[in-house]
């Protein structure tokens, strides 16, 4: 039988993991239920960027909370490790988007000028060209036209991030559950009551955090969940010597030496297994980069699913018919963890979501669009 707590939170990926947190922090009581290694974890097929270039381009509030999470990592990076003593395998020192023609240096480069034209918080964007690149990366191959780059970007380890973000919520007090997929959530005087595979338990206020898994709870609370799965595919690449000062979009190279390659996007169901047009392309695109990796080995590929809403923004929503119950689903978990454990909690327990969060993420957005195309 689970016990019940003041919040329950459904999902212990890194977006409910990182919520627990800043709620054990501020003081309440947690449940945290997680279906476990068995769920589609997103960390899984994660590059770990912490990416702020890019994001928002149609949208001024995503770029504006993008901003505020990517200015938050280093403090938070910084006190998670203090508390767990977990290396995260942060760094900040800014990454470049690799462009392959003058075309779509130019497109992307303006694109990136009308977003920071349009934000209050800035990005420090610049536009880099080959000859500037190889200041960083001398072996960049002649098939890159140039790129654009944002010091506000960096990467993390994402399995260590929740690795730290579950270790701490524990060791605030906070109650995890593993192997605990809810089935169902009843509204109950009082409350709610969760029925999981670890028991049924009660809480005065639940917040779903379960990714792919929200679709199917979310009607249970009167809320929405749009979402659907993205598949993306990683190759992994033997050790080699550290060779990159900074990151590239889709490229990263680990504390081991091994690079991470992949940047596709799938639909392709919730069918998580790897194909070799994308492997080959994504092989073809790195090794255009760095034309060296021609004759460098390749060990391991994985997919994994990705949690995308309509238009690839945050839903973030409180109930009306249940105004303890709250919804969140993005598919940035990396770089927005700190709002998800800072602002976000905060406003979670509190019991409302401010404006700003509550207007433009709401998933009555979507309805908006219909409308307005019928």
């Amino acid at each position: 039988m689970a016990a019940g707590s003041e919040i329950a939170i459904v999902g212990g990926g890194l977006v409910g993991a990182a919520i627990g947190l800043g709620l054990v922090r501020g003081g309440a009581s947690v449940t945290l239920y997680d279906e476990g290694d068995i769920a589609h974890r997103a960390a899984r097929g994660n590059l770990g960027n912490v990416w702020v270039q890019g994001k928002g381009l149609a949208s001024p509030p995503y770029a504006e909370l993008t901003r505020r999470a990517a200015l938050g990592w280093r403090d938070f990076a910084a006190e998670l490790t203090d508390e767990t003593g977990i290396d995260l395998r942060f760094r900040q020192d800014g990454a470049f988007f690799c462009c392959f023609s003058p075309e779509e240096l130019d497109r992307r480069a303006g694109q990136l000028e009308a977003a920071e034209a349009r934000s209050q918080i800035p990005s420090s964007y610049a536009r880099a060209s080959l000859s500037e690149m190889r200041a960083d990366f001398p072996m960049l191959g002649d098939g890159v036209a140039g790129a654009t780059f944002c010091k506000l970007d960096g990467m993390v380890d994402p399995l260590r991030l929740l690795r730290a973000l579950l270790a701490a919520f524990q060791t605030r007090g906070g109650r995890y559950l593993p192997r605990a997929r809810v089935e169902s959530i009843t509204p109950e005087a009082g409350g709610f009551r969760i029925t999981s595979a670890a028991g049924a338990g009660h809480a005065d206020r639940i917040v779903l955090a379960a990714g792919l898994g929200n679709a199917r709870l979310a009607p249970q609370l009167g809320l929405e969940a749009p979402v659907r799965p993205v598949r993306g595919q990683i190759l992994i690449t033997e050790k080699l010597r550290p060779f990159m000062p900074r990151g590239i979009s889709f490229i990263r190279q680990t504390e081991d030496g091994g690079l991470i390659c992949g940047e596709s996007s799938e639909e392709a169901g919730f069918e998580e297994a790897t194909t070799r047009t994308i492997l080959q392309d994504t092989a073809r695109r790195a090794t255009t980069v760095f034309p060296f990796l021609r004759d460098v080995r390749a060990v391991r590929a994985w997919g994994a699913l990705r949690v995308m809403s309509p238009d690839g923004q945050p839903i973030y929503q409180r109930s009306i018919s249940h105004p303890q119950a709250f919804l969140t689903s993005v598919h940035s978990g990396v770089t927005l963890a700190p709002f998800h454990a800072g602002p976000l909690a905060d406003a979670i327990r509190t019991g409302a979501l401010p404006d700003d969060i509550a207007l433009p993420f709401s998933p009555a957005r979507f309805h908006v669009q219909a409308t307005r195309a019928a």
